[in-house]
């Protein structure tokens, strides 16, 4: 990550990486529907680790996959 003059210039490449890799997990597993649309609760979980400081893509994608599972809303 480039640091200039106290502000962080982001790495946007690793979360976009990060949520291709969730997302096919999750679609290819049957826990997120198959779209091309965006999640935005597993994107949210993304960034939200990355602004905490992890920058690794495969962290943040197995890491995410585990928060969205865990937290994903139960069936009636």
């Amino acid at each position: 990550m480039l640091v200039e003059r106290d502000l962080k210039v982001l790495n946007v490449e690793a979360v976009g990486d990060a949520y291709a890799i969730a997302a096919n997990y999750l679609r290819r597993s049957g826990a997120m529907p198959d779209t091309y649309l965006t999640n935005e609760r597993l994107l949210e979980i993304i960034v939200r680790m990355f602004y905490r400081g992890e920058g690794n893509k495969l962290r943040l994608a197995n890491k995410a996959i585990a928060q969205f599972q865990a937290e994903r809303p139960e069936a009636a």
